[in-house]
């Protein structure tokens, strides 16, 4: 039927909306413990409540399926600080993102490494790995990663020690 020089139709031909994309294949992850240290203190926090969060990971090549992971993720609350905080997430995702860390850095390899345009590489998130990553959002994240990303100080780990517990400056 497709011998050679016939036309393959490309499944991404077509394809203008988000919305017709074929639909994710679900994947199942818990972060929901009873207890956790608090990141503040280091004392045993008890679990308030308990939430679901969905990020887009890299897709089933054999289906040809998007995957998104819903997340199961609780939120604590310390006696001795008397605050409340979310379970780290941080080697999963970025705070406030809907992509896993590896759909990114694969985003900004392709940019970067090989060379692609924002749009190209869009398309090829899509092709290869079955992930629709919007274009200005790869340029968000290659952008970041450069002059715009936030430097670490070989010395001081943010958000920790008496500057981060109490907001104070380390100067006199």
């Amino acid at each position: 039927m497709f011998g050679p020089g016939r036309y393959v139709p490309d499944p991404t031909e077509g394809l203008v909306d988000v919305k017709d994309l074929p639909a994710p294949q679900l994947g199942f992850y818990r972060r929901n413990p009873k207890q956790t240290p608090c990141p503040r203190c280091g004392q045993l926090a008890a679990r308030h409540t308990s939430d679901h969060r969905t990020l887009h990971d890299l897709g089933d090549l054999s289906t040809g399926r998007p995957v998104d992971l819903l997340v199961t993720y609780s939120s604590h609350h310390c006696s001795t600080c008397k605050k409340y905080f979310n379970v780290d997430l941080s080697d999963l995702t970025p705070p406030g993102s809907h992509y896993t860390n590896r759909v990114i850095d694969l985003a900004v390899r392709v940019v970067v490494e090989d060379g692609l345009p924002y749009r190209p590489a869009s398309w090829h998130l899509w092709r290869d790995h079955r992930v629709f990553v919007p274009f200005a959002t790869i340029q968000n994240w290659v952008e970041a990663g450069g002059k715009k990303g936030a430097r670490s100080h070989p010395r001081h780990v943010f958000g920790v020690g008496t500057g981060g517990v109490f907001g104070l400056c380390g100067r006199r």
